[in-house]
């Protein structure tokens, strides 16, 4: 077989040696943990104007207006970070933090654009960015993991916006913990919003209602205003055949033919996923501009799967494809996995996977 060409198509790369991801052990500095906390990148150029509501749907163009009102609110002498607050744009400035709602739940289907309405209300808060904050429930618990509580109840105190995308109720420690953090953040004045997904491991159990969020929540759910999004159910579509994996030879070739791309057998990166907190896991991926893995097998328990759906996570933040040889990505976990408690987390992983495994076909080219 010939060497695989450069993406640019002007012939092989010669530098035999890709990078490796078990090679890496980043220290990440906790003020650069939460500066990272913003839209990820296929998110940086959404704004209110470029969601489309489906003129079938009101409640979709209700929400823009409501959000757009919310993020006005939020600016200097509004919401957070003033002793004027006033949530949503309506009504005068009270003198006082207002008992009513100082959040938004945005409740609706998976794909109806929940996460591209809540990228949008991060980009118009009129706020400097470190004065904002963007992560999934699973980076915000990851954080939490890596500072400790009391120092992210400080960290992010001074924010204007907290925004809380995939909010899951999987484990009831973590959905505990993050109900106190931010009961301490809506003490001192920091506004929020969150969303979450019902992805394709509950088909048929109905969409996640801001029913069950406000009454996991317990405590906070007088501050949060439930907007409901209507739409078309992304899930009956079901997750999206993986491609057949390459070979050993194939993924090897083209690790060393692209430029930037990381090279790693899979057992071994599992091993090390152990070792680096997964708050991490993003420094881990800088700079790779594709993940080459040889050897794809069943992850072997619970605690290894769950590290790998934060990598996959951090990679598809990054669109970052991910090549490999092995069993294809929808055999990654086992039925008992995809049965149980997780089993959100694990569809999810395997729905990403599967796309940037998609994505990295043209690294080796027609089959």
């Amino acid at each position: 077989m010939s060497s695989p060409l450069a993406p640019s198509g002007s012939g092989p790369i010669t530098d035999p040696a890709p990078l490796s991801l078990c090679a890496r052990e980043p220290h990440v500095p906790a003020d650069r943990l939460v500066a990272e906390m913003v839209p990820p990148p296929r998110f940086d150029s959404v704004r209110f104007s470029t969601y489309l509501p489906d003129p079938n749907q009101p409640s979709q163009t209700e929400a823009v207006h409501v959000l757009e009102g919310f993020a006005a609110g939020l600016g200097p002498g509004g919401a957070a970070g003033s002793g004027k607050r006033r949530l949503f744009g309506f009504g005068k400035a009270p003198k006082k933090t207002p008992a009513g709602p100082r959040g938004v739940y945005l409740d609706g289907g998976y794909g109806v654009g929940k996460t591209h309405l809540l990228a949008s209300l991060w980009h118009a808060t009129p706020a400097e960015p470190e004065l904002k904050a963007f992560g999934t429930f699973v980076e915000l618990t990851n954080l939490v993991g890596a500072l400790g509580f009391q120092q992210t109840v400080r960290t992010l105190s001074g924010h204007r916006l907290l925004c809380i995308d995939e909010f899951e109720l999987d484990d009831p420690g973590d959905t505990v913990l993050v109900s106190t953090l931010l009961g301490k953040l809506v003490d001192a004045g920091v506004a929020l919003a969150s969303t979450s997904n019902t992805l394709p491991g509950k088909l048929g159990e109905g969409r996640f209602a801001a029913a069950d969020f406000l009454r996991e929540i317990q405590g906070l759910s007088a501050h949060f205003r439930a907007l409901r999004i209507d739409g078309e159910d992304y899930r009956h579509r079901g997750l999206p055949e993986a491609p057949p994996p390459y070979s050993d030879t194939q993924v090897t070739d083209a690790a060393h033919a692209t430029e930037g791309a990381s090279l790693d057998a899979f057992s071994p990166l599992l091993e090390h996923l152990a070792r680096v907190h997964p708050s991490r896991y993003g420094a881990l991926t800088d700079g790779i501009k594709a993940v080459c893995l040889t050897g794809v097998r069943p992850v072997p328990d619970q605690s290894t799967a769950l590290r790998l759906v934060v990598l996959a996570d951090r990679l598809y933040d990054r669109e970052v494809p991910v090549l490999a040889s092995g069993l294809p990505f929808d055999q990654l976990f086992s039925d008992e996995m995809l049965n149980g408690g997780y089993r959100k987390k694990y569809f999810r992983a395997i729905s990403r996977l599967t796309a940037l495994a998609r994505d990295a076909g043209k690294l080796v080219g027609p089959r």
